[in-house]
């Protein structure tokens, strides 16, 4: 495949892509969704108490056009009685804005979930570069917008027409009733029209939002270079991986090294092998393996053992049996039993023949490996 076609943005978005992207603020947002919860949250809550926001409100504004006798007199009261009327119009509105406010920061996870990221807060200068915005402008995106702009201004002034002119006898009805029944049917009048207005932006939203999801997918997808890439930071380098590894195995071998002066025996092959054992005694476990090698490492062992007075036993079968089937820290498999009692019975004899003399002892000649585990 060319270099060409690698690095086409062909892919979708890996996790990590994603989730950069999110930390930076960049999700799927839909203007449209937002804009039509919150129409309809507010039509809903007139629909409820519309008759009661407008009642509250025609009390307010025939409360501001009474003016007393004391207010037309003394000028000085009349500063009062406006800082009185505006706070309580203000809490007459304050319940439809702390519920409209509520749902503008709701709406958005509705596509995208709870997000707070403090990178999105700083400025990004590209947006404000005049060629930039001219680029957005004259871009497919631009002319997405436009679309979807003349689409509201026909789905919503056509529905918002056929509304108005279906209830023209409703609205002709206002100017013969009375006050108070005139507002209440008015604001029942304007929040059922309201909904039936904001329902006709369903259908922009049902095509917005796919839009957007795909878009965003599309905005983000990725060569096969880029996860090459991103696929190689995860795994890291493998230079510096192999001196990672290269420093655990020097470790490893020093910490293996430690245990040989604590060995009882050091079985060998004699030049190719070399095991080291432990036994506890008094122990319900087996023997354990605590080091072993082969050729260089094998030959450290041996002297190491040789400087703190280890006994080094050729005896090879066993040596080869013990490296190939035994992990370090391991204890001994049970076919191997015999033969390590057989080691382990003549360096007893050793130490003790060293303590108190006597006939010197003899490694025995039959030790026995079966040949499974002679084998590689």
């Amino acid at each position: 495949m060319s270099d060409e076609s690698d690095l086409e943005r062909t892919e979708a978005a890996s996790p990590r892509r994603l989730e950069k992207a999110r930390e930076e603020g960049q999700v799927p947002r839909s203007q449209e969704l937002t804009t039509f919860t919150m129409l309809i949250a507010a039509s809903g809550s007139l629909w409820v108490i519309g008759s009661t926001f407008v009642h509250k409100l025609s009390a307010i504004l025939e409360n501001g056009l009474r003016i007393e006798r004391e207010v037309a007199i003394n000028p000085t009261l009349l500063l009062p009685r406006l800082f009185q009327l505006a706070v309580d119009g203000l809490l007459a509105v304050a319940p439809l804005f702390g519920w409209l406010a509520i749902i503008a920061l709701a709406a958005p996870m509705l596509l995208s979930g709870w997000l707070f990221s403090s990178k999105a807060l700083f400025p990004d200068f590209k947006r404000i570069n005049p060629a930039n915005g001219i680029k957005r402008i004259f871009s497919s995106r631009g002319l997405i917008e436009l679309i979807k702009a003349i689409a509201k201004v026909c789905v919503i002034g056509g529905v918002a027409a056929a509304v108005v002119w279906s209830h023209k006898q409703d609205v002709l009805d206002l100017v013969g009733m009375p006050l108070d029944t005139g507002l209440i049917s008015m604001g029942n009048l304007i929040g059922m029209t309201f909904i039936l207005i904001v329902s006709a932006m369903l259908l922009i939203v049902v095509i917005d939002v796919p839009f957007q999801l795909w878009n965003h997918a599309r905005q983000l997808r990725m060569s096969k270079e880029d996860l090459r890439k991103e696929a190689k930071e995860d795994e890291g380098d493998p230079h510096v991986k192999a001196r990672i590894r290269g420093l655990q195995r020097e470790m490893a071998r020093r910490r293996m090294m430690a245990e040989v002066p604590k060995a009882d025996v050091v079985v060998t092959n004699p030049t190719h092998f070399a095991v080291a054992l432990k036994y506890q005694e008094g122990s319900i476990g087996a023997p354990r393996v605590v080091a072993k090698g082969t050729e260089l490492v094998a030959a450290r062992i041996r002297e190491l053992a040789e400087e703190h007075h280890i006994p080094v036993l050729e005896v090879p079968p066993l040596a080869r049996a013990l490296y190939h089937h035994v992990e370090l820290e391991a204890e001994i498999p049970e076919t191997l039993y015999t033969a390590v009692a057989q080691v382990l019975a003549y360096v007893f004899q050793l130490k003790k023949y060293e303590t108190t003399g006597g006939a010197y002892p003899q490694l025995s000649s039959g030790i026995v490996v079966p040949a499974e585990m002679d084998q590689v």
